[in-house]
């Protein structure tokens, strides 16, 4: 357990410098070396270097009664900067700092770990300029790992002290939602391409059974039914299942999904589109086994009825909450005459027997098997392509700071100050501090790169889909309407949402091979 000595959180200025650079050199080596080693994180807009100075406004600032001599603010900036090599407003040195704070904090070294957020406090004020907020979302989520640790008592103080700096996330009413979802392409890009998709690959049927699974709410849906409602061979009736999220996992919707539901029914019907919603109580946590279940009833109920309905799974942003590390458990894989209870459970027939029957595999690819054994017609998975998958702190926090950056540089030039661009802002802070403080079942936060997803599909028995032309088109069309850092790039039958170069969300079609 970390235990903290009596040093002060906040230290005078030339006595952090003298104690920290004497454990190891640490900050020095480490500022050496960010501003020699070429970082993976390039940035391609301008940097703000901030001078490190006490804020009187700081909220973690106490009053020490030093001498002036020995005050923070009679040091020398100048003395200071090449102190420390002059580059504490960069973003790599920002980085390396809150990755030796990882390492202090999971190391139990306290004093360390509250001298190093002590810097980070003066150099990341939270309505500072992209990078500094960034770097203060993931002092939050230090602080709150590190609290977790249960003997950290002049963490917790100071977390508790410091109550309205925490996460505000907002409950978005579904007018809010589609605005925000309007800021900037992260889901409409997903949302063009699956939507022209689909389109295309319900063509003949009359009967098209949609399950959403969207961390959007439905976001998706009306722009897929004004355009089915344009079919030439007149609309087919629509079924819409979604799973009802057990956990708040924003953006979070401020409705009911019964409401959102009718909402639907009833804008379908004004578009003569007949749309039947349900909503199946599921969660990420279990890999929608209940969710699976119900949708193979389905299929065994409507089997005899003679008229074929288009099976459509829609994945945007959600699998990526179901857990990617290995459990005790295996597929079952119904044939058409016996249904498990459990989707995700093979029965056995005696004690003994069950542990050979048993294998190592994750809840995720449990969900994609499972899907695959449905046998529909299309499935669009659509995600954010970066890895916040390692069990090591250390490379989890290097690739959330060298992904989340991002989504703060493509609104800083048009979403100044305001309740939207906190809102905007708290939602990614509530995913830094899920990637950072939480562990096992609590951290949903679980993104994978799409070329570890494609070979996941491939796994399962899914072979891939190219887009059309028509579809690229619809996804150019979006783009135009948003600012020139976007672009769109083909990775063989995938596409790609870039900002500045830089990879962002993948969107990709497969069916059953």
């Amino acid at each position: 357990m970390m235990q903290f000595t009596e040093t002060p959180l906040v230290l005078p200025l030339q006595q952090t410098i003298a104690t920290t650079t004497n454990k190891n050199n640490i900050l020095t080596t480490m500022t050496k070396h960010s501003s020699s080693s070429s970082s993976s994180f390039h940035r391609h807009h301008h940097h703000h270097h901030h001078h490190l100075l006490p804020r009187s406004s700081s909220p973690w600032m106490t009053t020490t009664g030093s001498s002036s001599s020995s005050s923070p603010s009679s040091f020398p900036p100048s003395k200071f900067m090449s102190t420390f090599g002059g580059t504490f407003g960069d973003a790599n040195c920002m980085e390396q700092l809150l990755v030796h704070c990882a390492n202090a904090i999971e190391s139990n070294d306290a004093t360390l770990a509250q001298q190093i957020l002590w810097v980070l406090n003066n150099i990341a004020p939270p309505d500072g300029d992209s990078n500094q907020r960034l770097t203060c979302g993931f002092l939050r989520a230090l602080i709150a790992r590190a609290t977790k640790t249960g003997s950290c008592k002049m963490l917790t103080a100071m977390a508790n002290a410091n109550a309205h700096l925490m996460i505000q996330t907002h409950k978005y009413s579904i007018t809010e939602l589609a605005s925000f979802i309007d800021l900037t392409p992260w889901h409409r890009f997903g949302f063009s391409a699956a939507n022209a998709a689909i389109l295309e690959a319900i063509e003949g049927f009359s009967i098209v059974h949609i399950v959403d699974l969207s961390s959007t709410h439905c976001m998706q849906i009306p722009t897929l039914i004004d355009a089915i409602a344009n079919r030439p061979e007149g609309p087919p009736f629509i079924k819409l299942t979604v799973a009802g999220a057990t956990a708040d996992v924003p953006p979070m919707l401020d409705h009911s999904y019964e409401e959102l539901g009718s909402k639907l029914v009833n804008f379908a019907r004004s578009r003569n589109v007949v749309l039947e919603f349900r909503v199946v109580p599921s969660s990420s946590a279990d890999g929608f086994s209940s969710l699976i279940e119900q949708l193979r009833v389905q299929q065994i109920v409507f089997a005899d009825g003679g008229e074929g309905e288009a099976l459509v799974i829609n994945c945007h942003m959600m699998l990526h909450n179901t857990s990617e590390e290995s459990t005790l458990n295996v597929i079952n894989m119904p044939n058409n005459d016996h249904m498990s209870p459990n989707p995700y459970s093979m029965p056995s027939t005696s004690s003994s027997s069950s542990s050979s029957s048993t294998s190592s595999a994750s809840h995720r690819t449990m969900f994609l098997k499972a899907l695959r054994s449905l046998d529909p017609t299309i499935v669009v998975l659509v995600d954010e392509d970066a890895d916040f998958t390692s069990s090591d702190l250390v490379c989890r926090l290097r690739s959330a700071f060298n992904f989340l950056w991002i989504p703060y540089d493509a609104v800083e030039a048009f979403l100044r100050q305001g309740k939207q661009r906190q809102w905007y802002e708290a939602d990614i802070c509530w995913k830094i501090e899920n990637v950072i403080s939480q562990e096992g079942v609590q951290r949903v936060e679980r993104l994978e790169p799409k070329c570890r997803w494609v070979q996941r599909m491939r796994n399962a028995n899914f072979r891939s889909l190219s887009f059309s032309e028509d579809a690229i088109s619809e996804v150019k069309g979006m783009l135009d309407e948003h600012a020139a850092g976007w672009g769109l790039k083909r990775e063989e039958e995938d596409l790609v949402l870039t900002w500045k170069g830089h990879n962002v969300v993948f969107a990709t079609l497969w069916v059953p091979a």
